[in-house]
């Protein structure tokens, strides 16, 4: 499966080369000739307020560790360890994998829910009515976070992904995206139409010509 012109906000603000790391997580959710054009996540700030607890127990599960005076408490800091690191790993996917990945086709809206539990919907931009963010409160102002709500045409429905970090910036590339999905859809729609008349030109000249033919054979 192929991946171009990938790209990812970062929380400055930049547009950097979406990594393998990025690839790893994502890249099974596309099609064959789909592109990556940003990756949105929630805040940052969310992410991290979830490590913290777990981040700070691993480290001190590890002092305990360094510090057992005996084998029997070596092993069992040890399990605890795994534990916690077990736990650090379900909130930094929890996270990440919570995002929407915009293409060259549409959108896609990943939710992990568990270990074995994930979703994924496809919102093609045909089928796209509009795209809105809000900001609100203090901390969202002073941090420039929102939510961002896409509504769909089909079904008259709506998807959100809350706390997203520069939402105005988001909701530029989703435009643009839409507008060259547009573009290249009228082209292709236009491509097609005039094969077909070509196609129906050229059968009827060709019956005429059948006709005359008959007709001087007669």
């Amino acid at each position: 499966m192929s991946i171009a012109d990938k790209y990812l906000f970062t929380n400055s603000g930049r547009i950097i080369p979406v990594n393998s790391f990025n690839q790893f997580f994502f890249q099974q959710h596309l099609d064959e000739d789909e592109s990556v054009i940003v990756v949105v996540h929630k805040h940052w700030r969310f992410g991290l307020k979830t490590l913290v607890i777990p981040s700070l127990l691993f480290t001190g599960v590890w002092t305990t560790l360094y510090a057992a005076p005996n084998k029997y408490m070596f092993y069992g800091v040890a399990i605890a360890a795994l534990g916690v690191l077990i736990w650090w790993i379900r909130n930094f996917l929890d996270y990440f994998l919570d995002a929407w990945i915009v293409t060259n086709k549409g959108i896609i809206d990943l939710e992990w829910h568990g270990w074995f539990h994930r979703s994924s919907t496809r919102i093609l931009f045909s089928d796209v009515e509009g795209v809105s963010y809000e900001i609100k409160g203090l901390a969202g102002t002073l941090m420039n976070y929102g939510d961002l709500t896409l509504e769909k045409v089909s079904t008259g429905t709506t998807i959100k992904m809350p706390f997203v970090h520069r939402p105005k910036k988001i909701i530029t590339v989703i435009m643009n995206a839409m507008e060259k999905y547009v573009h290249s859809k009228n082209l292709k729609d236009a491509k097609t139409v005039q094969t077909i008349l070509a196609e129906f030109v050229a059968g009827t000249i060709q019956k005429k010509v059948t006709e005359a033919r008959t007709a001087v054979k007669k």
